[in-house]
């Protein structure tokens, strides 16, 4: 009989690096966030380490007095490696880790392996292998040997990690392979949205901060069966369901990749098609977390997100969500907004009023119409049904006559 071998999974115990370069700044709450980061990509927290300074050091991040101390750290906890709070320069990479002998990693680092974790889809996986072949490409100079010491973040896992010692032109040439590939499922992306947009289907696309509740509005609202997890980033492709609106109105709901501190270029580069669902809805639900207390800097980040992606002129509906855990009593106020709701999206709480409004801004873009329509064009009757609102028909002897809202289109053809 073979003899059965377990293998033991390493735990990864690290130590938080980061740098404060003004009174003031959010260099805390960013550095609690990488925690829980870390804690999501499965990796425990032994220590942490802010240093106050004029500027990142060039060379190490943090001042050569700081590298001490975090040698002794590492020593002291066991640590088995350490991770910076902002993206490294190859430079950076390479003099920590030979001053250190440890793993080093850095916020994008972090992120992407998360995102290799949880992509499921064949565009979410070629859209991280894209972002981490970038990131990675960025960092092959002056490494010499080879990257292997680079070899990936948290339980190195994740499509872009099959290979580690790629060198430049293997990786350019995977690079353009991806790009291709990425610009098929874009072209198919299109074709769908112009199919949309010959139905006149209104659609909605539901952004905000990670972990903000906007799976959870999802699932509440067309049980759409999305992961809901208290994690960061707990689903990464976007979904798309039907919610049928009061008046028997249909709108399409997309969900969104959440936004976060310091969201590394290469993946707002990588997941630009996933994102261009919010460029090119109607409208926006802007997920809003009411419960946490940096609130109010999670939404200037989602906005600045969402103006680096040429995403304005919307109308934007922002949802206070987790109202039942809120302890704060202050008032809460989106000025960027033109409405705002207050939501529970786990209890269910405030959702009719959200389909009241949506039901209502879509009534606006609509004309009341009172007509009695002959039985021989009544195939038009399906049609304001599927687009419009149909409030009353009645079958009388000379026809049917209805009351309803219907868009410009149908307008034309009564």
């Amino acid at each position: 009989m073979a003899e059965v071998f377990e293998i033991e999974e390493i735990e990864e115990k690290v130590i938080l690096v980061g740098v404060s370069e003004q009174d003031g700044d959010d260099a805390e709450d960013s550095v609690e966030e990488l925690a829980e980061l870390v804690k999501t990509a499965g990796a425990t927290v032994v220590g942490t380490l802010i240093q106050k300074r004029e500027a990142i050091h060039p060379g190490m991040y943090v001042g050569t007095g700081k590298v001490n101390e975090i040698a002794e750290l590492i020593a002291k906890t066991g640590a088995t490696g350490i991770v910076c709070d902002d993206e490294l320069s190859p430079a950076q990479l390479k003099n920590l880790e030979s001053t250190l002998d440890t793993k080093v990693m850095d916020r994008t680092l972090i992120i992407l392996d998360i995102f290799a974790a949880r992509a499921t889809t064949s565009e979410g996986k070629i859209q991280v292998e894209l972002a981490q072949l970038k990131y990675r490409l960025s960092r092959l100079a002056g490494l010499g040997r080879s990257m292997s010491r680079l070899g990936g973040g948290i339980g190195t896992r994740g499509p872009g990690e099959k290979k580690l010692e790629m060198d430049r032109r293997l990786i350019k040439d995977r690079i353009a392979q991806l790009n291709h590939e990425l610009k098929e499922v874009r072209l198919h992306r299109e074709v769908t949205r112009a199919k949309r947009q010959r139905n006149q289907v209104p659609v909605v696309a539901i952004v905000g901060y990670t972990n903000a509740g906007k799976s959870t509005l999802l699932n509440r609202l067309t049980d759409a069966g999305v992961l809901e997890e208290d994690k960061l980033f707990a689903t990464l492709d976007p979904t798309t369901r039907v919610l049928e609106l009061p008046g028997r109105q249909e709108i399409l709901l997309t969900d969104t990749v959440g936004f976060i501190r310091k969201l590394p270029h290469h993946l707002i580069e990588a997941f630009k098609s996933t994102l261009e669902e919010a460029k090119y809805a109607d409208y926006i639900l802007h997920v809003v977390d009411a419960s946490n207390p940096q609130r109010e800097k999670q939404m200037h980040i989602v906005y600045e997100t969402l103006y680096n992606l040429d995403i304005k002129e919307k109308t934007i509906i922002t949802l206070f969500n987790k109202q039942d855990a809120v302890t704060d009593p202050e008032p809460m106020r989106d000025f960027k907004a033109d409405y705002t709701l207050a939501i529970s999206a786990k209890y269910g709480r405030g959702l009719e009023e959200l389909k009241e409004l949506l039901a209502k801004l879509l009534r606006e873009n609509k004309i009341f119409v009172e007509r009695t329509i002959p039985y021989a064009d009544a195939g038009i009757i399906q049609l304001i049904r599927k687009q419009g609102e149909l409030l009353e028909e009645d079958y009388r002897s000379e026809g049917i006559y209805i009351k309803a809202y219907v868009p410009m289109e149908i307008y034309g053809k009564l």
